[in-house]
């Protein structure tokens, strides 16, 4: 069995820990193993990063941080196939789904490698001889957290801009898809010019090693994406430091269907827009806010294109909804579709399918109707196949409701009014609104949460700013044309 290894000292290996093991999360067999990083070696790879950065060459080496970039966008999509077919064994998600994270990385890479040779500064005379020269300067070491499920895209927006902004970087792989990440940043360590620990990366199925990270005074900036509960605890640690932080946390996105939106072409939306990943996506839809004029129409539609979607294993076209992660959040999420009742009116009630699919991590879809904005249906991240549906009367009965989490991620409104579509994005509290659409995210465009959503931002040119120090330089000539 292929077994996943950490990165530090120059090469990969097995180290000090023990072997886990990786599950195949849609026959729940094992598929891979991966090793067990010891707390000695994370430190020892924090302190070479460290001087890695403080003595060797990479932060002052703009252009050959491009090239690096460059040569490993192209690697990457040379590898992409192989490093496919283990995203859907390891992670569960559609091919077609593991195809666009890819692609998605790649173009990434490139994006950042063009920022790479562009960190502008400026200079100002202040006065008459007086001059300010203000530079941007890499942050220090970061730290990348990444989650297990889109664990291409959410390295690679974190890991891109650093390594153009000139930072050396410590990653914590989740070990669910340890090998992919493995696999990714071959695609990097085997880079001509690459200088030595410039990237360290290690596995970690406890928290000691993440724990440590947080909390060393040698880590400048940590970069993660997962829960808010896990996001806040990180925060905590990192406080006695006061390390810069970027946090995409939990959603719990909305999407507003106003009462002129056409059914067939907004239900297609809406579905795509819930189930990336089986649902297992922070910005995915969770709940569907109907006008109470079109709710039963509206509701009627969408149970039946839920319920006709075909649940199976990700390397098979016709699956169109993939397993969960693992067992256990197969069995959470059945049991939140099995108490639905309590909520309000089940318009399709889901759980674990019978047959061979049922030795799987798959839980088929639920719709519920829920009113009580203190619901945990309502208020919790659930991360599943479980779409809660609310009823509004007024336009401001709908922004109301939207904005009634203490999350700010995501949210989505469907219309064929366009300005009426803008003027409500603008009364939403989340960091990214969608029109007539959901989950459209590319490398130039900033994304990132308010509230308990997190904060920093990722992708485009901002996401540069959380891997990069402003610095002031004073200094003074004579003064011209004074006697």
């Amino acid at each position: 069995m292929e077994r996943a290894l950490n990165f530090f000292g120059g090469r990969w290996t097995a180290g000090q820990g023990q072997a886990g093991v990786c599950i195949n999360p849609a026959t729940a067999e094992p598929a891979a193993e991966y090793s067990e990083a010891s707390l000695d070696e994370a430190l020892a790879a924090i302190d070479a990063a460290r001087a890695a950065f403080d003595q060797g060459p990479w932060p002052r080496s703009p252009r050959l941080r491009e090239a690096v970039l460059l040569e490993f966008a192209a690697q990457l999509q040379a590898r992409a196939p192989e490093i496919e077919r283990w995203l859907v064994t390891l992670n569960g998600k559609l091919a077609r789904e593991a195809r666009g994270e890819l692609a998605t990385a790649v173009s990434e890479l490139r994006f950042y490698a063009g920022l790479a040779r562009n960190l502008w500064g400026r200079v100002a005379e202040i006065d008459n001889g007086c001059y300010s020269q203000i530079s941007r300067e890499p942050a220090g070491v970061a730290a990348i957290i990444v989650p297990w499920n889109a664990p291409v895209i959410l390295l690679i927006r974190s890991l891109a801009p650093a390594l153009a902004a000139g930072c050396t970087v410590v990653i914590k792989a989740a070990h669910q898809t340890a090998l992919v990440n493995q696999l990714v940043l071959e695609c990097l360590t085997r880079v001509p010019g690459l200088p030595a620990d410039v990237v360290c990366s290690f596995t970690e199925s406890g928290s000691a090693v993440g724990r440590a990270l947080s909390q060393s005074p040698h880590i400048d900036v940590i970069s993660f994406t997962g829960s808010s509960a896990t996001g806040k605890r990180i925060a905590a640690e990192a406080a006695g430091t006061l390390k810069r932080l970027s946090l995409e946390l939990g959603g719990k996105a909305p999407a507003i269907v106003l009462p002129d939106a056409p059914v067939e072409a907004t239900v297609a939306g809406l579905v795509a827009g819930a189930l990336p990943m089986a649902g297992q996506q922070c910005t995915a839809i969770a709940r569907v806010l109907l006008h109470q004029d079109r709710f039963d129409e509206m509701a009627t539609a969408l149970a039946t294109r839920l319920a006709a979607l075909v649940l199976g294993p990700g390397h098979e076209p016709a699956s169109q909804l993939g397993p969960l992660i693992d067992l256990g959040s197969r069995n959470r999420l059945a049991r939140l579709a099995a108490e639905a009742s309590s909520q309000g009116k089940v318009w399709l009630q889901g759980g674990v399918p019978a047959g061979p699919l049922g030795r799987g991590a798959f839980v088929s879809p639920t719709l519920v109707e829920v009113s009580d904005l203190g619901s945990r249906y309502v208020q919790d991240e659930l991360f599943g196949p479980v779409l809660v549906i609310e009823r509004y009367s007024s336009r401001a009965d709908a922004i109301e409701r939207a904005n009634a989490t203490r999350y700010g991620l995501a949210a989505s409104v469907w219309t064929t009014d366009r300005a009426a579509g803008q003027a409500m994005a603008r009364e939403l509290k989340s960091g990214t609104v969608w029109l007539n659409t959901h989950n459209k995210l590319y490398p130039e465009v900033e994304t990132g949460g308010f509230r308990e959503s997190g904060y920093g931002r990722l992708h485009g040119v901002e996401g540069l700013n959380d891997f990069l120090s402003t610095k002031h330089v004073y200094w003074e000539n004579p003064p011209v044309g004074v006697a």
